[in-house]
This record gives C-alpha cells, sequence and structure tokens, in this order.
C-alpha cells in the first residue's frame, strides 16, 4: 500500500484522533478538522496541499459531510470521500454515491475495516490518475495533430495553452474568425486534469438573449412559452468539466451579470427556478471583439473581463504567420483528398507562392474554402495557380481603383462593390457579420450580393451548419465568379 495524504473530518475529538492516529502508523500522512466549514475551507486554500482522501463524519456542525463531499469534488473530481454515519439511511448513502462518494460507511467503524476501506480508495485513485493520464496524452497528441504551423506567433499560443491546462484559471483566447480559437480551447482541456469530463461548446453570438440563457442555464418547465419540460443547462452538462463560451463579447448586459455570479459563486439558477444548483467548471472564453474597447463603450463588464481574462491567449491571423499556409494547405489537400475521393499529388510551386501571397482576410476557414474548391476544379494532379479560384481583396480593388482614376470619378456601383468585398473579408464571409458592419440588414445585402455576383465556397458548406445560421448561398455556385 503506498502512503496517501489524508483528511479526517469529524466533531468528535476522541474518534477522530483515533482514526488519524490509526492511519498515521500505516504510514499516512494525516490532517485533522473538527468541524465541517473548517474542512472546507482547507479544501478550498489554494496553497494547501490537495488531499488524496477525505474521511468525514456526515453530521458536522458548520457545513455538513455532504457539503465537504461537493467541496472535495471541486477541488479535484477524482479525490476519495468515504462518509461514516452513525444516522445512516438507504436515501443518505443514495444520495451520497449519487454526488460522488467513493465508499458510505455506519457507524462504529472498525479500524481495521476503515483502513481496508481507504486503502481501496487509494488503490482506485491511483487507477483512475494512470487511465485519466493516458487518456490525457492520446488526447493532447489528437489536439496537438489539429493545429499546424511553425511561426512563432502561433508557437508562443499554444505553449501558452499548454502552460495554462493544468490550472484552474479560466482562459480568455483573442482572435480574428477563422484562426482556430476553439482548437486552442479544446487542447487547454485535453491537457488538463478535467480531460475525462465532457468539453460543451457554446456559441454565444448564434442564439437570442433568451434563448442564450436557457441554453446557459437551463429552464423549469412553464419557464417562458413552449417550455413544456424542464431542461438541463450548458452549465450542468459541463460539470465536471470544460465550457467553451465562443463568442462571448457577443453576450448581452444581463447574461453577462449571471455567468459573473457563476464564476464567483459556482452557483444559478435555472431560468424559471428557485432551487440554487452547483456546478464545477472550467471557463474557456473567445472572442474577435476588442473586450477593452467593448469595456470603454459601456458593452462589457470589465469585472467580468478580469474574470474571464485571468489567462490571455492570443491567436495571430493568418496574414501574419505566411510561413504556416504551405503547411496547413498541405495537410487540408490530404484530408479533403480523402474525403472526396480525389487524387491529388499536391501544389506547384506557383500554387503555393500564391497561397503565400494572398491576405486571407477569413483566416483558415477561408483557406479551407480555397482548398477544398482547388481539389474540385482541378484537371490535373497537381494543383496549379489559375486552380486557385481566390477572390481580390478590398484593398487591391481599392488599390486599383485609385491606380486608375481618382475616388470621385469611380461610379456608385463600383463603390458599392469595394464597401461589400470589404465589409465580407473582414467578416470572414458571415454575411450577418458583414451586414452589421455595412449597418444594412441582412437581406439588403443578400439583394446586393445577388446583384452583384459574389459568391463563396464557404456559403455552399455552411448552408446547414448550426453556428451560421441562414447564411446559405446567394448566388449560383457554379457562375464564373465564384471565389475560394
Amino acid at each position: 500500500m503506498s502512503a496517501a495524504r489524508i483528511l479526517v473530518v469529524d466533531d468528535n475529538e476522541s474518534l477522530r484522533r483515533g482514526i488519524a492516529l490509526a492511519l498515521g502508523e500505516a504510514g499516512h500522512a494525516v490532517r485533522e478538522a473538527a468541524r465541517g466549514d473548517e474542512a472546507v475551507a482547507q479544501l478550498r486554500d489554494p496553497d494547501a496541499e490537495t488531499p488524496d482522501v477525505v474521511v468525514t463524519d456526515l453530521r458536522l456542525p458548520g457545513v455538513d459531510g455532504l457539503g465537504v463531499l461537493r467541496a472535495a469534488r471541486e477541488r479535484d473530481a477524482a479525490m476519495a470521500v468515504l462518509l461514516m454515519t452513525a444516522f445512516g439511511s438507504i436515501e443518505t448513502a443514495v444520495q451520497a454515491m449519487r454526488e460522488g462518494a467513493f465508499d458510505f460507511l455506519q457507524k462504529p467503524v472498525g479500524l481495521d475495516q476503515l483502513e481496508l476501506r481507504v486503502d481501496r480508495a487509494i488503490d482506485h485513485r491511483r487507477l483512475l490518475h494512470e487511465v485519466t493520464s493516458l487518456r490525457a496524452e492520446r488526447s493532447s497528441r489528437q489536439a496537438s495533430e489539429k493545429i499546424i504551423g511553425r511561426s512563432p506567433g502561433l508557437r508562443e499560443a499554444v505553449d501558452l495553452a499548454r502552460r495554462a491546462a493544468p490550472t484552474r484559471s479560466t482562459v480568455l483566447v483573442t482572435g480574428e474568425t477563422g484562426t482556430g480559437k476553439e482548437l486552442v480551447a479544446g487542447l487547454v482541456h485535453a491537457l488538463s486534469p478535467r480531460a475525462p469530463g465532457p468539453f460543451v461548446k457554446v456559441n454565444c453570438a448564434a442564439l437570442p438573449e433568451t434563448l442564450l440563457e436557457s441554453e446557459l442555464f437551463g429552464h423549469e418547465r412553464g419557464a417562458f412559452t413552449g417550455a413544456d419540460r424542464a431542461r438541463e443547462g450548458r452549465f450542468e452538462q459541463a460539470d465536471g468539466g470544460t465550457l467553451f463560451l465562443d463568442e462571448v463579447g457577443d453576450m448581452s448586459p444581463a447574461t453577462q451579470a449571471k455567468v459573473l455570479r457563476v464564476l464567483q459563486d459556482q452557483e444559478f439558477h435555472r431560468l424559471g427556478g428557485t432551487r440554487t444548483l452547483r456546478t464545477d467548471v472550467r471557463i474557456v472564453a473567445a472572442t474577435n471583439h476588442d473586450l477593452e474597447r467593448a469595456i470603454a463603450g459601456g458593452r462589457f463588464r470589465e469585472d467580468l473581463y478580469f474574470r474571464l481574462a485571468v489567462i490571455g491567449i492570443h491567436l495571430p491571423p493568418l496574414r501574419e504567420r505566411s510561413e504556416d499556409v504551405p503547411l496547413l494547405a498541405e495537410r487540408m489537400l490530404q484530408e479533403f483528398a480523402r474525403d472526396l475521393a480525389r487524387t491529388r499529388s499536391g501544389f506547384t510551386r506557383a500554387a503555393l507562392a500564391k497561397l503565400r501571397a494572398h491576405p486571407w482576410p477569413g483566416n483558415v476557414r477561408e483557406l479551407r474554402n480555397a482548398v477544398e474548391r482547388a481539389i474540385l476544379m482541378a484537371e490535373e494532379p497537381w494543383i496549379g495557380p489559375d486552380d486557385l479560384c481566390l477572390e481580390t481583396p478590398p484593398s487591391a480593388v481599392a488599390g486599383e481603383a485609385a491606380a486608375g482614376r481618382a475616388w470621385d470619378e469611380l461610379g456608385l456601383d463600383q463603390l458599392e462593390r469595394v464597401a461589400v468585398l470589404a465589409a465580407l473579408h473582414r467578416s470572414g464571409f458571415v454575411q450577418k457579420r458583414a451586414a452589421e458592419r455595412l449597418g444594412i440588414s441582412r437581406r439588403k445585402l443578400n439583394y446586393m450580393i445577388r446583384r452583384m455576383g459574389i459568391t463563396h465556397a464557404s456559403w455552399r458548406r455552411n448552408r446547414d451548419e448550426e453556428d451560421e445560421p441562414g447564411d446559405g448561398p446567394v448566388a449560383p455556385l457554379d457562375s464564373a465568379a465564384d471565389a475560394g
């Protein structure tokens, strides 16, 4: 039997001392607590060593044994907790086991029997740790393989994600749309002790305020029209794991306040409910907004920002890491060629040069679209520059116009086209966001795109994706104007 760190909690001093003495003589490092709230304080002390096993009475002053159990689970989901009581019942035992207790003992407990249960708990924790380590190693390899590149900016971001992963701190990933923020969030989860737990994702920009609150916190039956049954929220589903809040900068002030409360207290209520629910969740958030500017404009809470940005990771745009473009393109070519059953040998040097020279305003997402289209359109095994149908960037359109004549000589149609292309590029070809940039409705933008003959490969592929509802194709995708 290996030595372990054990916390013994009981308000009966003679019993507590006897248990501590017996376990100490067996080679364990034992700490004691006479009250439940004292044990909870020890478990929540970040400077205190984490126990391997907690042996606690059920009835305690301050906080009961179930409260100690919950605090232990918050500290470490793999911590083994043994509950003792002289007032045991089937209902209490079932509740304790349901909340994660390792074992339930009826008083009076013989010391030999207690030591045997503790030994089993230690062995269980050791095996669980080994399984968790193996799974984390496998998940780490899988997550790392998805993040491709050797540019200094990307390597710095990945290194920071690796160092942040073992901690309990919240992480804020920033960067433009399509830079891979979700992949970095997945890497943080995969390398963390929470890897065996759920990794739950929520796109805060994809839902209106009331639906987002229901998505996050759940709701009780009758909470609003159509709520015909109770529903768990994402905070409940992510208990013991990681909750990824994508596009957190699009949250309403009311939702921000509720999320802040969960971060502070690990407590929340379902919509329409009065019962306080607890959750053990690590938050990883992401945004393409400048949150400091949003704070200055009163659109984002400063206290929530500091809660989220304990560890900040910034992903540089693809135009700032052109050396990564060939690596990404080659990997995408292999994947798409396999999925689409096409034989492709690779890119010619001229094609790679064209890929590196493109500014990629849509970042990795735009690159994927370009590679997929090139594989479908190319007639030869090697993809050449003519197979890469890249939309002329807005800066180039404006540059060509300015070189030929003054801006005041351009026609209204040309100026409109430059403005629409610029908004689409800066929004990663997501029409909803482009319309917001232009200050017009999506219907108006849809009409203008059709009239101008602008298309994009992502509009075909994303027509059924839930993260961009309604952004289906707006022009015939086989038209000559289609862009990668």
